[in-house]
């Protein structure tokens, strides 16, 4: 297995910014691909060790492209997680004026951090969506659009300048990025992970999502996130990605994934791995009767139960 990781391209994303950020890249040729599709393709046929890729925005909620992306075809693992704060930068061709703007590009996750300042500044310009920030930047060097949202430091890389800097709708606005890499043992625990999965109803029926969710909140599994992609099987038809607090070798989670196993159509498991955003002094106390201890001798209970010694 080559010794790279593949990422949203090219060169200048934040994509890369939050990548360079992984202490192991300092060992890992980095590969810059045109699409999320491609860095993970890139995975999956043995040509990068791993792709490293945004999955879920503090504004929007997921980036849908990444989540339908590890919900089909061959499975892959998700190993860890970064976070990066963002603002942006409206990158221009030097010498061109906030009036000479017509036209303006960005990755499509980009827009809803900027609709309010666009309609504030450049109420009649033109959006068009570029594959990622820093080719929004490219094309603006090409000539192809007036203007791009990336960050500043794309400015260089691309013979451009930052007309204006610090754009952002909400303060404090973050991106997720996830390292993901093909199928493996999962890393041990840290006592602050997460454990990501992807499920599919058996049938649709009333509290389908409530019976879904229950066999996290019987054994005080919290969740860290929730949402619903369609499966192409026609209207109505969803799968559920779900992030839970906690590691597999908890055993309220195992426990919780083995009741989804038996009442979902499928699971699929995504990986359990570091937060990176919650330590271990941050981390929940488990609820009276969740925690491995209290597991384990239940079981015990249980074992002694069958054999006579109550």
């Amino acid at each position: 297995m080559p010794a790279s990781y593949a990422y949203l391209g090219p060169e200048g994303t934040f994509t890369e910014v939050a990548l360079r950020t992984l202490p192991e890249t300092a060992t890992r040729e980095l590969v810059p691909m045109v699409s999320v599709p491609a860095a993970l393709d890139a995975v999956r046929n043995g040509e990068a060790e791993a792709a490293f890729v945004p999955i879920e925005n503090s504004v929007e909620g997921g980036i849908t492209t990444t989540l339908d992306e590890l919900v089909a075809g061959e499975p892959l693992m998700i190993y860890r997680e970064a976070l990066l704060s963002i603002t942006f930068a409206l990158l221009v061709r030097p010498g061109t004026t906030l009036s000479g703007i017509k036209t303006v590009t960005a990755h499509p996750a980009a827009q809803p951090q900027v609709r309010n300042w666009l309609k504030a500044h450049l109420p009649n310009v033109v959006w068009e969506s570029a594959a990622s920030n820093a080719d929004g930047a490219r094309l603006v060097q090409e000539g192809r659009y007036d203007a791009a949202f990336a960050g500043e430091f794309a400015a260089a890389r691309y013979g451009l300048q930052a007309l204006e800097t610090g754009i952002h709708d909400a303060e404090n606005a973050q991106t997720r990025f996830v390292l993901v890499g093909r199928p493996a043992r999962p890393a041990a625990p840290t006592g602050a992970d997460k454990t990501s999965i992807v499920l599919w109803q058996r049938d649709d029926h009333p509290g389908g999502l409530r019976d879904l969710l229950g066999e996290f909140a019987v054994r005080g599994v919290n969740l860290m996130l929730l949402q619903s992609r369609p499966t192409g099987a026609g209207i109505g038809n969803y799968c559920f990605c779900i992030d839970a607090e906690g590691h597999i070798s908890d055993r309220r989670v195992a426990e919780a994934l083995m009741g989804l196993k038996r009442i979902c159509l499928q699971v699929r498991f995504l990986g359990s791995y570091p937060c990176a955003d919650v330590g271990l002094d941050d981390v929940r106390t488990p609820l009276p009767g969740t925690s491995d201890g209290e597991f384990m001798s239940a079981a015990d209970w249980v074992a002694r139960c069958q054999d006579g010694r109550f």
